[in-house]
């Protein structure tokens, strides 16, 4: 298998012949948010049999981006999402499929499932409608954990389960994360608790608030080499691939 990271959460997983590809996001600029490293990812990076969303912030759930897929292609969604983002109903070319915590979609020999996050997972400005956050493990000729956005939370590893590979967020758009997300601590704090065999640090170092380029910068540039440094203490058993955007790794599995 092979995980491509494009930026932000948005990474093509490769498994037995199936293309799986996450939260997609492809413009240069989302609102007060600058693309400031990275190429845009090419056109093939759109390419994908099916296409996971972890919720439905805009920087997860772009409909643009989405926009962009294949007639065709699976779209996995959090419970509700239909109804509370209306536009999706304008893909219909895609295959719209809404999934809660536990459920399970197989595409050829890949099974995706649903797994909890801890995160607000509405979509924004707040509104009466909720879909919950999720992370999705995907099950081919390895385990493949994406987390989407979620904080730490109890049983997080029982809920997982086993696993090969982890793509973990440990930064995010902003100098300050709050609840619901990880940083590169509560990352390193993660990878001990679910033990794969090898890590991939995404959702960093690509989108930053227009006008805050001179404020802490650290927190845009830093988080995956922090990551890596903290998770070397705490789960030295963990392989960390650090990717610069549009790069690759095959990383060891089959545990």
């Amino acid at each position: 298998m092979e995980v491509t990271w494009w930026g932000h959460a948005t990474c093509t997983v490769e498994d037995s012949g199936v293309r799986v590809l996450t939260d997609p996001l492809f413009v240069p600029r989302l609102g007060h948010l600058r693309r400031r490293r990275g190429a845009l990812p090419p056109p093939e990076a759109a390419a994908a049999d099916v296409v996971l969303v972890s919720h439905l912030h805009a920087d997860h759930l772009h409909l643009p981006s989405l926009a962009r897929l294949a007639p065709g292609t699976r779209l996995v969604v959090p419970l509700g999402a239909v109804r509370a983002v209306p536009g999706l109903r304008r893909l219909t070319g895609l295959r719209i499929t809404e999934v809660a915590a536990g459920d399970e979609v197989k595409t050829g020999p890949v099974a995706v499932r649903a797994v909890p996050a801890a995160h607000d997972g509405r979509r924004l400005p707040v509104g009466p409608r909720r879909s919950p956050a999720l992370g999705y493990v995907i099950a081919g000729a390895a385990r493949t954990y994406f987390a989407g956005d979620t904080g730490l939370y109890d049983g997080m590893a029982a809920a997982v389960g086993a696993v090969d590979v982890a793509l973990l967020p440990v930064g995010g758009w902003g100098p300050f994360l709050g609840h619901g997300h990880l940083d590169a601590g509560r990352a390193a704090r993660a990878v001990a608790e679910l033990a794969p065999a090898a890590a991939v640090p995404v959702h960093y170092g690509t989108y930053w608030p227009i006008g805050l380029d001179a404020v802490r910068p650290h927190e845009f540039h830093a988080p995956g080499g922090e990551f890596a440094r903290l998770a070397a203490r705490r789960a030295p058993e963990v392989a960390v691939h650090l990717l610069g955007h549009g790069e690759s790794v095959r990383p060891g599995a089959g545990r």
